[in-house]
C-alpha cells in the first residue's frame, strides 16, 4: 500500500482528500500545517507528499524543499488555488513537482497520484 503524507490547512478540503485517497487504496497521514507534516516526514518515509502551498507555520514550497532533502526520491504534488506560485521558475519548489489547481476533481486527483507513483 502506497503511503502519502498530506498537508492541507483547510479542514473540509483535507477531509475530502483523505477520504478520496483512502477509498482509492492509499494509506494517508494528514496534517493541518507544514511544520507538523515535516515532523512526521522526519519520523517515517512516505512515497508521496501531497501539499497545499499557502499554509501557516511552513508553506508547501518550503515543506516540499525539505522533504526532497530528506528523501530525494519522494514524489511531490501541490494542490493549490495559487498554481502560478508553484510554477514560478524562481520558486524553490522541486522542479519535478506536479501542480493540481483547486477545485480538484477526485478522479483527476487519484489518476495523477497513480501516474506519479508509477513513474
Amino acid at each position: 500500500m502506497h503511503k502519502i503524507l498530506l498537508a492541507e490547512d483547510d479542514n473540509d478540503m483535507r477531509r475530502f482528500l483523505v477520504k478520496a485517497l483512502e477509498n482509492a487504496g492509499f494509506q494517508v497521514s494528514h496534517h493541518d500545517n507544514g511544520m507538523s507534516a515535516y515532523q512526521r516526514l522526519r519520523e517515517e518515509p512516505f512515497e508521496m507528499l501531497l501539499t497545499d502551498i499557502v499554509m501557516p507555520e511552513m508553506d508547501g514550497i518550503e515543506l516540499a524543499r525539505r522533504a526532497s532533502e530528506l528523501d530525494p526520491d519522494i514524489k511531490i504534488m501541490f494542490i493549490t488555488g495559487f498554481a502560478a506560485v508553484a510554477l514560478n521558475s524562481d520558486s524553490e519548489a522541486p522542479k519535478n513537482a506536479k501542480v493540481l489547481s483547486k477545485p480538484v476533481h477526485l478522479r483527476e486527483l487519484v489518476s495523477e497520484v497513480n501516474k506519479m507513483l508509477a513513474a
